[in-house]
């Protein structure tokens, strides 16, 4: 009796552990308005491709003036270097143009990408290059 308490226990914690990541991954969706897309001009400061999205950080001058931190939610990495972007590509000082979708949140500085359009016109994204790797 005990063997079967202990096997019931122990594949409870195994399936536990299986689906407790599936539920920490969320939906764009839930997080940014699709409702509400948005273009920022800035330069780049931090580009993160780590695992499970790529993250776009950057320096905006809002309406006043002044210097605003904006971050941006990208696709995987993989996906990312698969859509044609590489991390070669884009340096700290460059001079980008995000368009994406803003967050939820009311005072929101951060957002998801759609697209990153360098200073020579190349764009890429979460959803593959226009014609072939950093297509104009």
């Amino acid at each position: 009796m005990k063997r079967w308490v202990g096997a019931g226990l122990a594949s409870g914690l195994a399936v536990l552990g299986a689906v407790a990541p599936a539920g920490a991954h969320h939906s764009f969706a839930a997080a940014y308005d699709l409702d509400d897309p948005v273009t920022i001009e800035g330069v780049i400061v931090e580009v993160r491709l780590t695992n499970p999205h790529a993250f776009f950080f950057l320096d905006v001058r809002n309406e006043a003036g002044d210097l605003e931190r904006w971050e941006f939610e990208a696709g995987t990495p993989s996906g990312m270097i698969r859509n044609g972007y590489s991390p070669d590509v884009i340096k700290t000082g460059d001079a980008v143009t995000i368009r994406g979708f803003r967050a939820y949140e009311d005072d929101a500085t951060n957002g998801m990408l759609r697209e990153l359009v360098t200073a020579d016109g190349a764009v890429y994204g979460m959803f593959g290059p226009r014609e072939g790797p950093g297509a104009r």
